[in-house]
């Protein structure tokens, strides 16, 4: 099934974040400060690049590699791993670029087609929305024997880099190659939270029953994926192999790794954006500005029309680890693109207690009900996609609270997290 989020985000699509313009410019929203941004002294992560590259990359000596990676696949000292690579002597046969691409110069929806990489002379193929089949062709056509994949994810369901590399071992199986993942923190953390995806609802925005926030690292999804869903879509990898990060534990968020985030994709561009992403997301499927075109997409929302009545709905429902402030805006792209809007937007003020799910359900149960005549959802019902199911729509829709809704997958949360406990590597 091949990933093209363009059909579901059309207009709305990630672009670069741009400083919110127009009327209200005074109060257009600044990047906030929190616990979240901080560095935390003396704790060193290493991710599984870093640990190769330390010893010259020997272990993926003599082997023709195929590189699955975009500008988050980088070293402590910022070199892109195919960089270090060439530099050691290793130099991949072909490079493979997902959504965004490969240098990551391509806006959502979109990627940079084929090309020989003018730093390396490297060829490189655009895989994004290709078929498994179309991809191991490419592996096969590059003479592929190891793919090794470096992507930072942020750790939703519906952010599409895991299931490019879900795609990416189906056609390493597909081609008899090996595939190693190199692999790094889970910004958000190691907790699993949120609704399960139907097999009905699969798309390029989920593509496997996991959770919304499934709280794992890409190496550990790999494991899960080679036992769990690969057997179903032509067969298991012979050889999976994980470079495990070195000093991270499941509790750590990304500003306490003391690693330099790098955005991995353009309207991703804090640590503090990742926190809130799992559940301010689902504003992509509602009428609701889910904050692009501002320069702090993802924690704000909003509308033509909002006024305060939603941030005191927000402010009484005493939501951990977060508050919200009343905001105007006037978005530079997206929905809305040059309107006025009102709406909200969240601080995290203690980002160990701040559940994102909860938060985002919060919002739009109380958006529906402050302003029942401006809230909806897209017509495409792209929520459902996001959700994984229409449960969250039609709940809404039939007047749930919050508690009904979090408690209506409880039992599948709590079969998830008792079932990836075999193939977690960190605790």
């Amino acid at each position: 099934m091949p990933l093209n989020r363009r059909t579901f985000l059309g207009a709305s699509a990630l672009a670069t974040p741009l400083l919110t313009s127009g009327s209200l410019a005074a109060a257009a929203p600044q990047a906030t400060t929190s616990p979240a941004t901080s560095q935390a002294p003396g704790r060193t992560v290493r991710p599984g690049a870093d640990v190769l590259a330390a010893d010259g990359w020997s272990r993926l000596s003599g082997r023709r590699l195929g590189v699955l990676s975009n500008p988050t696949g980088v070293l402590a000292g910022a070199d892109h791993i195919v960089d270090s690579l060439v530099a050691a002597g290793m130099t991949p046969v072909a490079a493979f670029g997902p959504e965004h691409g490969f240098r990551g110069s391509a806006q959502a929806g979109g990627s940079e087609g084929d090309y020989d990489d003018p730093r390396t002379g490297i060829p490189v193929y655009d895989a994004y929305g290709a078929t498994t089949d179309e991809l191991a062709d490419m592996y096969r056509k590059a003479r592929v024997e190891t793919v090794v994949f470096d992507i930072a994810d942020v750790g939703s369901r519906f952010y599409t880099y895991i299931w490019f590399m879900y795609e990416g071992m189906v056609a390493a199986a597909k081609a008899g190659a090996e595939f190693v993942v190199l692999d790094r923190p889970n910004p958000i953390g190691g907790d699993a939270f949120g609704p399960t995806l139907y097999p009905e609802y699969s798309s390029g925005v989920g593509l496997k029953p996991v959770p919304l926030q499934h709280g794992m690292t890409a190496g550990e999804l790999a494991r899960l994926f080679n036992e769990e869903f690969l057997p179903d879509d032509g067969g298991k990898l012979e050889n999976l192999d994980v470079v495990e990060i070195e000093g991270w534990n499941r509790d750590q968020l990304f500003a306490e790794t003391n690693l330099v985030w790098t955005p991995p994709s353009p309207n991703m561009p804090t640590p503090n954006t990742a926190l809130a992403y799992p559940g301010t997301c689902l504003f992509e499927g509602t009428v609701f500005s889910e904050g692009r075109g501002t320069t702090n997409p993802f924690e704000i929302a909003g509308a033509p029309g909002v006024d305060w009545t939603w941030r005191e709905a927000l402010q009484e429902q005493n939501l951990p680890g977060v508050v919200f402030r009343e905001l105007y805006f006037v978005p530079t792209f997206g929905k809305f693109a040059d309107e006025q809007c009102g709406g909200v937007q969240l601080a995290i003020t203690d980002p160990h207690a701040f559940d994102p799910i909860r938060t985002g359900i919060a919002m739009i149960v109380t958006a529906k009900r402050a302003h029942s005549d401006l809230f909806g959802w897209r017509e495409d019902n792209f929520i459902d996609k996001l959700y994984g199911s229409d449960r969250l729509r039609s709940m809404v829709d039939a007047g749930a609270g919050v508690d009904e809704i979090i408690g209506s997958w409880s039992e599948e949360i709590a079969e998830f997290r008792r079932n990836r406990e075999q193939y977690l590597i960190y605790r």
